[in-house]
């Protein structure tokens, strides 16, 4: 094999930070998670099999009306001043439509930031920390497991508070391994009422001295 066919073969964390589109940090976290295959050199250098990063680049539809771009917000320490930011992961766009729909009726009238896959999702998260995550587990490519297992070891996502809304049965849920118990599981069709509860609770602990959503 000749040395330019190997040197193909891998890219270096910031190449597929290009590639990808996301920052070098979450390449770092993706490949921690197993998202991306990689491996460190004898000098610590971290080297990212190429053949990873395009098949996460295919593993997701791409549909741009669901992933507009997200500018990055900073969000002051206490309440005031502060709007909710949810981000909302389901691959069925008619959900996400109702989801807009019922949560623009909220009285803490939150920010919807939307995604009809984990991939996009993953992309999304790379930029922002939504207080709240609303994900479906099963969806095409990534699904849902995946994504929560790389958030487990993003420590930028501490603070968001995490729920899943799924038609997969308890028993469904156990066989892949289960959620962390922090995750609340909700049956589909969405309770409504039950997630603006969630989110008023988050709201809520924006008052409470060293308080943490999740």
């Amino acid at each position: 094999m000749s040395t330019s066919s190997v040197e193909k073969s891998f890219c270096t964390t910031k190449e597929a930070a290009n590639i990808l589109g996301v920052s070098v940090g979450t390449v770092q976290l993706w490949s921690e998670s197993g998202l991306l295959q990689a491996w460190k050199t004898a000098g610590g250098h971290r080297r990212v099999i190429r053949e990873s990063v395009e098949r996460l680049l295919h593993k997701a539809p791409v549909t741009p009306r669901f992933e507009a771009p997200i500018e990055p917000t900073n969000h002051p320490a206490q309440g005031a001043g502060r709007r909710l930011q949810v981000l909302v992961v389901e691959d069925d766009v008619n959900l996400l439509r109702l989801y807009e729909a019922r949560m623009a009726s909220w009285p803490m009238a939150p920010q919807v930031i939307v995604a009809n896959n984990a991939f996009a999702a993953l992309l999304i998260l790379g930029r922002v920390c939504p207080d709240l995550l609303i994900t479906d587990l099963r969806m095409p490519g990534i699904d849902g497991f995946v994504m929560l297992n790389a958030l487990q070891k993003a420590p930028e996502a501490a603070s968001t508070r995490i729920v899943v809304v799924t038609g997969m049965d308890k028993s469904e849920v156990a066989a892949r391994g289960g959620l962390p118990p922090d995750i609340e599981i909700l049956d589909k069709p969405i309770p409504f009422d039950r997630l603006q509860q969630i989110a008023a609770e988050v709201v809520s602990s924006w008052q409470l001295p060293n308080s943490v959503a999740r």
